[in-house]
């Protein structure tokens, strides 16, 4: 190691906090420390020239990234991003420089100049080369059924790993991007292409692209291979748009008219997005990119939205689930033109201003894309979801600084994207659409291709609407963690009728959470009904702890009460027990929203020591009923954490009665319907009961559906199940058909092209309880044999049978450091999760142990370890209180 280098990595390593780690000294360079978060915000990109040699038959490729820098001050060299580059010429208005990345695993480099440069304007050229990423990072090669695809994942700070840039979301600046490609390969970039000419000596093509709209690099496009193309009509002009938009669809070789069912919903879905914002799209064309491998389920990248194609392909097995997944995450993807492409947050502390809403802006689109789609009740379901993660104390705000880059990924979460959504979706219905919504076509208006914060947007929508409450409301969710539970007491007297509030914060069992240290503005409404069948509401803004009064100005008592109407609201609450009596007597009276706010608040209370289980169990019965099927499925994920805290307990043969009790003659009577909702919700009761209530007739039929699927017999029928129904029946198939089915179901992956089966094959091979075929599936993860995310799921299926545990727990940590090298980069930080499933507290201990030693592989990972080891404490605290009163319960229920 050089001393230079080696000094300038000590020096940043002793202020990798604090006031240097945000705002570095900027000259000279060479004894200023590595900025190990935001590069200064003194020098900044203005316009990039790139082009770029790739051949995804190649080992590597290629570039020449000439840039103009903008100083606002003399220095003597700058910082920008660069990782794992062969940089071999670097020049600054034509003079020799030197280049080198510093020893920062996120990617840092320095520029060092050959003298002084004053203010002004810099023409940097930087040549290099690199490897193709084989592991789904930055330029990545893929190769599927014989041919090589090359795709740049850039989010979130990955286009550094394909060219040296300012890699951060704030310096937005126009590309003008050339690809030099082998001939007949497809080229795609953010743009239309401007000219493509022939080299018939080389075999090579120059594809030139028209000069982008100001861009973040994360934003970026490069894919290239032998696509299929497929032409489609252009988005034609409309009152917002004045010019059409050419649409296009890329998937791999033979795939093509699989996306013809994302195309087909592309139309009306921008057209719907333009009208409720009242700005038009703002890229020059739109072409839907399906990956044959990506490392999440899609990206953003503008004008070239790319999908993993598992998620957006759809042929003749996928099933209605698949269909709605698919319109969920193409409408999530197609709000990010607007929220995060033409209007971009500085930087990752503001994920939320991005994500967030986007999340918020799928169901609202979808349900004027499909009115009986019932997608309004989707923002529910994701809230609650994130409650979870939101009661840890470990949580984080949903606003929160970041000040290193190895945490930038940590910010990718349900507090991002579901608190956030369920934050814009409780003012937007507090408020009213016709308040907040133009205010939000006003943000996107005022900041359209540049950049924003938070204090940018609260600004906006408390101007625009005269709202100040909407404001403190924003900033009382996103600055703080937790969620708000509402001591809620009906009260019914001939003097007086309503309901008093008391405002806390949510803690389960065991938590070293206070209470009492954090409070909110709150909109509150409460929803109530008689006898009779009248409804009322009634709304307040709670505002600090002490007790407030909703007076209902009734003249007879109701006879039950939500305190959260609608389930717009995002907090907990509860009742006495007299009050959710009634609340499950008058449950089939609950609008789908307030029934799964009942249905988690119960819970809730339940892993708070607040609430007993056979109220719980009540509560369960009626949601299981419920006419709406998200209501119907909502006790599924209570007992399948509930079998969890009950392994090797003689409650868990009860439980899975009970489990059955709820749900086989629903099954039964759905199983033959036509309707589409039906065909989801009776594939996920056929799973429920197959994998958690242990159903025999229906496991004997999903096993002999799967053996007929994949051909164990003889010959095999693709009829017999459906993408909806692949997870289920292969984990049937391979733990009670054995290694028979277990080594068919390995042989036949490269015969069946369809990436759904792919990702339900690795599922499903992690699910063996026999111990010779769990070495078998350790060994393909280690290997990687099956792709990075299939890997990633092997150890995690593993890690979820009681029965395979302990010895991979062991296996894991002796080969830790060769399985995360498997593992794309941005995952390694999550690893740690891979013990979610303990509930023993010496485990929690042993994991805290375990990655004090193996840390430095996993950068970032110190929230999912922090997050593991109190869920882990959790599990325990409530299975010491809690399990000899869940058994009992359940052997007289």
């Amino acid at each position: 190691m050089h001393q230079r280098s080696l000094f300038v990595f000590l020096l940043a390593l002793c202020f990798n906090t604090g006031v240097w780690a945000q705002d570095p000294v900027s000259s000279p360079i060479l004894q200023s420390p590595a900025p190990f978060g935001k590069l200064p915000a003194t020098v900044r990109p203005i316009a990039y020239d790139v082009t770029m040699s790739v051949d995804p038959r190649e080992a590597t490729f290629s570039g020449v990234a000439n840039i103009k820098v903008e100083l606002d001050e003399a220095r003597d060299g700058i910082w920008l991003h660069g990782d794992d580059l062969d940089v071999n010429r670097v020049s600054v208005n034509g003079n020799e420089a030197t280049y080198e990345e510093v020893l920062d695993t996120t990617g840092v480099s320095r520029i060092v100049f050959d003298g002084t440069y004053p203010a002004g304007i810099l023409d940097v050229e930087i040549a290099y080369e690199a490897d193709f990423d084989r592991n789904l990072a930055g330029l990545f090669r893929v190769e599927e059924q014989g041919d090589a695809y090359a795709l740049a994942k850039s989010e979130s700070i990955q286009a550094r790993r394909f060219l040296p840039s300012f890699d951060e979301p704030g310096f937005k600046a126009p590309f003008d991007i050339t690809l030099i490609v082998p001939s007949g390969f497809e080229a795609i970039s953010n743009t239309p292409i401007k000219t493509r000419t022939s080299d018939s000596e080389t075999g090579f093509d120059t594809v030139t692209f028209a000069t982008t709209r100001p861009l973040s690099t994360y934003l970026l496009s490069v894919a290239v291979g032998p696509f299929d193309v497929v032409e489609y009509p252009d988005i034609p002009p409309n009152m917002i748009r004045e010019t059409p938009i050419p649409l296009r669809g890329f998937a791999r070789r033979g795939r093509g008219e699989d996306l013809r069912l994302a195309l087909d919903t592309t139309t009306e879905l921008v057209e719907i997005f333009e009208t409720a914002l009242n700005q038009p799209y703002p890229y020059k064309k739109l072409d839907i990119v399906a990956a044959p491998a990506w490392p999440s389920g899609a990206t953003e990248l503008a004008g070239a939205i790319t999908y993993r194609e598992s998620r957006i392909l759809l042929d003749a097995n996928s099933g209605p689930a698949a269909y709605r997944a698919m319109l969920q995450i193409h409408t999530h993807e197609l709000a990010h033109m607007w929220f995060g492409n033409l209007v971009t947050p500085p930087w990752w502390d503001d994920l939320w201003l991005k994500e967030a809403f986007a999340t918020w802006g799928t169901p609202l689109s979808l349900s004027e894309f499909e009115p009986d789609g019932g997608h309004e009740v989707d923002a529910t379901v994701r809230a609650i979801a994130a409650m979870d993660l939101d009661s840890l104390v470990t949580t984080r705000a949903v606003r929160e600084d970041i000040l290193r880059n190895r945490n930038i990924r940590n910010a990718y979460d349900a507090i991002t994207y579901s608190k956030g959504m369920a934050v814009i979706a409780m003012a937007d219905t507090y408020f009213g659409a016709d308040v907040f919504r133009p205010a939000l076509g006003r943000y996107i208006a005022e900041f359209a291709d540049a950049q924003a914060d938070s204090p940018d947007f609260y600004d906006v929508i408390g101007r625009v609407t005269g709202e100040p409450a909407m404001t403190e409301v924003f900033e009382s969710f996103v600055e703080q963690q937790g969620v708000p539970l509402l001591k809620s007491n009906p009260v019914c007297t001939r003097q007086r009728k309503g309901i008093n509030v008391v405002q806390s914060r949510y803690a389960p069992l065991g938590s070293r959470i206070d209470r009492t240290a954090t409070l909110w503005k709150i909109p509150v409404c409460v929803s109530y009904g008689f006898e009779d069948g009248e409804r009322g509401r009634r709304c307040t803004i709670l505002e600090g702890q002490e007790e407030i009064f909703i007076d209902f100005d009734e003249a007879s008592c109701p006879a039950f009460i939500i305190p959260n109407a609608d389930g717009a609201g995002y907090y907990r609450w509860s009742l006495p027990p007299g009050g959710w009596s009634d609340l499950t007597e008058n449950f089939h009276r609950l609008n789908t929203s307030e029934a799964l706010s009942a249905m988690d608040s119960s819970v809730a209370a339940f892993k708070a020591g607040e609430g007993d289980f056979e109220s719980l169990m009540t509560v369960m019965e009626a949601a299981a009923s419920h006419k709406d099927r998200r209501v119907a499925i909502a006790p599924m994920a209570t007992l399948e954490y509930l079998a969890n805290l009950l392994e090797g307990t003689d409650g868990i043969t009860a439980l899975r009665a009970f489990s059955a009790s709820l749900y086989r003659q629903y099954f039964d009577q759905i199983k033959v319907s036509d309707n589409m909702d039906d065909a989801v919700l009776a594939a996920q009761l056929e799973s429920f009961l197959a994998l958690t209530a242990r159903d025999a007739e229906i496991r004997r039929e999903l096993a002999e559906d799967a053996a007929r699927f994949i051909g164990l017999s003889g010959s095999r029928d693709p009829t017999a199940l459906t993408s909806d129904r692949y997870r289920s029946a292969l984990v049937v198939g391979v733990q009670d058909l054995g290694a028979v089915f277990f080594n068919a179901l390995i042989d036949i992956g490269d015969t069946i092209d369809d990436p759904r089966f792919d990702a339900a094959r690795a599922i499903a091979l992690s699910s063996t309880l026999q111990s010779d075929l769990s070495e078998h599936v350790l060994d393909l993860a280690l290997q990687g044999a099956l792709g990075p995310r299939e890997t990633d799921d092997l150890i995690r299926g593993q890690m979820s049978n009681r029965a395979t545990r302990d010895a991979t727990w062991q296996w894991l940590k002796a080969n830790y450091a060769e399985l995360v090298r498997q593992l794309p980069s941005q995952w390694r930080r999550r690893t740690p999760n891979y013990a979610r499933p303990f509930c023993d507290v010496e485990k929690a201990d042993e994991l805290r142990i375990f990655f004090e030693d193996v840390g430095d592989l996993a950068p970032g990972h110190e929230r999912a370890l922090l997050q593991t080891s109190e869920a882990i404490e959790l599990c325990a605290a409530l299975k010491a209180e809690r399990v000899q009163e869940l058994i009992e319960a359940l052997q007289v229920g």
